[in-house]
């Protein structure tokens, strides 16, 4: 009787729509390979060893912690059927205010850190709360305010560390480099800094918060089905307002742990150019925004992100396919939920037409 509820988590697992997909991009992307004159199984190797093993493990969780952290982030509405796309300035704007409160703050340094990092979310959460608000108040979707208000966002933190912060004599748009202390603990010799334990303890707030309280409910209720929590009485308008506020502090915080670990600096590109964003967006889309989903998918895709790299290396296969993977995995995805849904109203419908021919 015991091994009944597990095998039948097993069952559900292996026709889980999440366990198709990634199947299929792994199938489909050997079948790449193999069309590039490449070993498969060489290529997946490289990637598993070049991510997890002795030289490549900090590089992967010090990339899972930024990738993670925009999962998170972005998580948070996506399972309320909100869409926040405005990851990039919000990330931005919480690095460059961090830089600017670690660089000007007159606390002590282990003070500072913890500023530095309540200023970055502050501004994050702050400026997602402003595409909330054109939407509750002046009718503007929300993909679209979100999306639309990075552009400023980053050409501001591009303006600020290019002019008024740049570093004295240097030819890179950068700022100074904080001072002595103002840095996360690194976690021994690695690479690896506490900041993975602040995003490990949003995940874990995350999972608590939807599946043991009634906010967590009203969430998930209003992305299943927004006009019956709205007859329950959920104020939309509200629900969205804090939603993207703690959406936003999420990225802000992504942006100051980039800040406040290696190179301690805000470079401008630096959050920007790895993509962080739409990795976390993938991640969150593929797990339904589900807190211990998203946290499996984020480790998956850190560890494409890392070990193509290593592929690259190894079998002189372009690191671009495993963008290329996340892709057909995303693909498949929406396919395989879509197509129940149609068989369903398929069965439904023949029914109905057999009895109006009965009639």
């Amino acid at each position: 009787m015991a091994r009944i509820p597990d095998v039948t988590w097993a069952s559900k697992a292996l026709r889980s729509p999440v366990t198709f997909s990634l199947l299929a991009g792994v199938v489909i992307g050997a079948l790449f390979l193999v069309g590039t004159g490449a070993d498969p199984v060489a290529a997946y190797g490289a990637v598993i060893t070049g991510s997890l093993g002795s030289d490549g493990i900090d590089a992967t969780l010090s990339t899972l912690t930024s990738v993670l952290g925009m999962a998170l982030a972005l998580a948070v509405p996506l399972r309320a059927g909100l869409i926040n796309l405005g990851g990039d300035g919000q990330m931005v704007l919480g690095g460059i205010a961090t830089a600017v409160t670690g660089l000007y703050s007159p606390l002590p340094p282990s003070l500072t850190v913890v500023l530095a990092l309540l200023a970055g979310m502050a501004a994050g959460g702050a400026y997602a709360a402003l595409a909330a608000l054109c939407e509750n108040r002046l009718g503007v979707p929300l993909l679209v305010s979100s999306l639309l208000l990075s552009y400023p966002a980053v050409s501001l933190a591009s303006y600020l560390v290019r002019y008024p912060l740049k570093e004295p004599g240097s030819s890179l748009p950068q700022t100074r480099q904080l001072p002595e202390g103002v840095a996360l603990p690194a976690f021994g010799s690695t690479t690896v800094t506490v900041g993975l334990l602040l995003v490990a303890l949003a995940a874990a707030a995350y999972w608590f918060t939807d599946s043991r309280t009634a906010v967590g409910y009203e969430i998930r209720m209003t992305g299943l089905n927004s006009r019956f929590t709205a007859y329950a009485g959920v104020d939309r308008r509200g629900l969205t307002l804090r939603l993207m506020a703690t959406s936003g502090a999420l990225a802000g915080l992504v942006g100051a742990i980039g800040v406040l670990s290696f190179p301690y600096r805000f470079l401008d590109g630096s959050l920007t150019s790895p993509g962080y964003t739409w990795t976390g967006l993938t991640a969150a889309l593929l797990a339904s925004a589900a807190p211990l989903g998203t946290v499996i998918a984020s480790f998956f895709f850190a560890v494409l992100q890392v070990g193509g790299l290593s592929m690259e290396r190894a079998t002189e296969v372009p690191r671009e396919l495993t963008q290329v993977l996340q892709a057909i995995v995303i693909v498949f995805l929406a396919a395989r939920l879509r197509f129940p849904r149609r068989r369903k109203a398929a069965e439904v419908r023949e029914p109905i037409v057999a009895q109006g021919e009965l009639a």
